[in-house]
């Protein structure tokens, strides 16, 4: 299977692509078995863009950044009703 980051599928998360990042990036995460070998962090930060880490800047797991970007993005969807 080609690494996604290589051919250029994988996109970086943004303000209006959380559903679909998130289904990617976790499937990409499991797959290569970055997220149990702890490469997991480096990888999240690199693939949003530079206002969204701010958010996770001093978490101190993959799933605490996991955690709070899930939050962030549930607040704006609920600020869209």
């Amino acid at each position: 299977m080609a690494d996604l980051l290589s051919t250029g599928d994988m996109r970086r998360l943004n303000s209006h692509n959380y559903g679909y990042w998130h289904t990617y990036i976790e499937s990409y995460l499991m797959g290569q078995e970055l997220w149990e070998a702890g490469k997991a962090m480096f990888m999240l930060k690199m693939m949003i863009e530079e206002d969204l880490v701010e958010h996770i800047r001093d978490v101190e797991t993959p799933n605490d950044a996991w955690e709070t970007l899930a939050k962030l993005f549930s607040k704006k969807n609920e600020a869209r009703f």
